[in-house]
């Protein structure tokens, strides 16, 4: 399929030298490149438990954000209060 798009200077950059290295044309490159990142694994997010099961995020230092897949999956887990007593 034949299509025009717009990439940020640094991506054109990255995709060409990619290309060269390996010896595609720019399309190819991208096209590759494309499907590397839909079949690279989901990262687990960063969950820990404190000594009485409660959930806790990652330590200051860390990555701050809390994502919906963090949140997703604690609300996925079953809640038992007798952890917490």
């Amino acid at each position: 399929m034949r299509t025009t798009i717009t990439l940020d200077d640094e991506v054109h950059e990255f995709a060409t030298y990619y290309a060269r290295a390996k010896g595609l044309t720019l399309s190819e490159a991208i096209d590759e490149l494309i499907r590397k990142g839909q079949d690279a694994p989901e990262p687990e997010p960063d969950i820990r438990r404190s000594p009485n099961g409660f959930p806790m995020f990652p330590p200051s230092g860390s990555d701050r954000v809390i994502t919906d897949e963090m949140v997703k999956r604690l609300e996925g887990e079953e809640f038992d209060p007798k952890k917490f007593a």
